[in-house]
C-alpha cells in the first residue's frame, strides 16, 4: 500500500477527512520550503502537494503563476525539488508527498530517470497535469514500478466516459478540478459539487479530493462534507506572496491558516 493510499485508510478508519495544501517549491526563496513542509504537518496536512515551478503553466491562475515566478528568479530546478523532499524525509517518513507540475522537467529527465530520483527521495504521488492517461503509458509504467501513484485531474466538463477512462488509471486519489478555469478563478457552487463527487464515486472505489475555489475555513468545512480531501493552494500562495519580503513569517501565518481549516473541517 502506498503512503497515501495508508493514509487515506487511516482518515477514514477516524471518520476525518484529508486536508492537502498546495505551495510551490522555493517560493519566495528556497530556504522557505522545508519548513514551510513541517509546519503545515505540523498543523493538521495529511498531505503535502507541492508545486514544481514551471515557466509556462496552464492551469495556474495569476497568484500560482507569480509563485513558480519567484521560485525561479532562484533558478530552482526538478533536482532541488527533489532534494527538498529528501531533506523532509529525514525528520518526516509518515507524511505523503505529491509532486504537481508540467511534463517537460521530467521529460527532459527522462521518465525512468525521474521515477527512480523521485521513488529515492520520498516522493509518494505526481500530478503532471498536462500528461493525458492517453499519452501516458511509460510514464505511469515507470510510476508504477516504484510505487508512485499518478494523480490525475476531473473536472466539471469532463465527460462521464472519460471520467471512467481516467478512474481507471488514476491510483492514490481522484483530484475533481471545482470550477471552470485557472486556480483562484471562481467561487464554489457546493451542491454541484456533491454532485459531481457523487458520480466519480460511482466510477471508482479511490477517495475524490476536491480543489480550486477553498478560500477559507468555512468553504474547506463545505467541501469536507461532500468530499474525502479538501485541496487549498491559492488562498495560501496569496499568503506567501504578501510575506515575501518577511520570509521567515511564512510558516507560521500557513500554519494558522491550515489549523483554523483542520478545526472547522474537524467540527461536529
Amino acid at each position: 500500500m502506498s503512503r497515501i493510499a495508508g493514509r487515506f485508510e487511516q482518515l477514514k478508519a477516524r471518520g476525518r477527512k484529508a486536508l492537502i495544501p498546495f505551495v510551490t517549491a522555493g517560493d519566495p526563496n528556497p530556504q522557505v520550503t522545508l519548513p514551510l513542509m513541517h509546519a503545515m504537518a505540523e498543523a493538521g496536512a495529511d498531505l503535502i502537494e507541492l508545486g514544481v515551478p514551471f515557466s509556462d503553466p496552464m492551469a495556474d491562475g495569476p497568484v500560482i503563476q507569480r509563485a513558480s515566478e519567484r521560485a525561479l528568479m532562484h533558478h530552482l530546478t526538478l533536482h532541488q525539488v527533489l532534494d527538498m523532499v529528501r531533506a523532509f524525509r529525514e525528520q518526516d517518513d509518515a507524511t505523503p508527498v505529491l509532486l504537481m507540475g508540467y511534463l517537460n522537467p521530467i521529460e527532459a529527465m527522462g521518465y525512468a530517470a525521474f521515477a527512480e530520483a523521485a521513488a529515492g527521495a520520498g516522493v509518494d504521488g505526481v500530478l503532471t497535469v498536462d500528461l493525458p492517461p492517453e499519452e501516458g503509458e511509460e510514464f505511469l509504467a515507470e510510476a508504477a514500478k516504484r510505487a508512485i501513484d499518478p494523480i490525475f485531474l476531473l473536472s466539471p466538463t469532463t465527460t462521464r466516459a472519460r471520467m471512467q477512462r481516467v478512474c481507471e488509471h488514476a491510483s492514490g486519489f481522484i483530484y475533481y478540478v471545482s470550477v471552470k478555469g485557472i486556480t483562484g478563478a471562481a467561487n464554489l457552487a457546493i451542491d454541484e459539487v456533491a454532485a459531481k463527487v457523487a458520480g466519480i464515486r460511482g466510477l471508482t472505489e479511490l477517495p475524490v479530493g476536491v480543489g480550486f475555489g477553498i478560500r477559507d475555513a468555512e468553504s474547506a468545512r463545505a467541501v469536507a462534507q461532500v468530499a474525502d480531501a479538501v485541496i487549498v493552494g491559492s488562498a495560501l500562495v496569496t499568503r506567501v506572496e504578501a510575506l515575501a519580503e518577511r520570509p521567515d513569517a511564512i510558516p507560521g501565518e500557513i500554519a494558522a491558516i491550515l489549523a483554523s481549516m483542520r478545526k472547522a473541517m474537524d467540527r461536529e
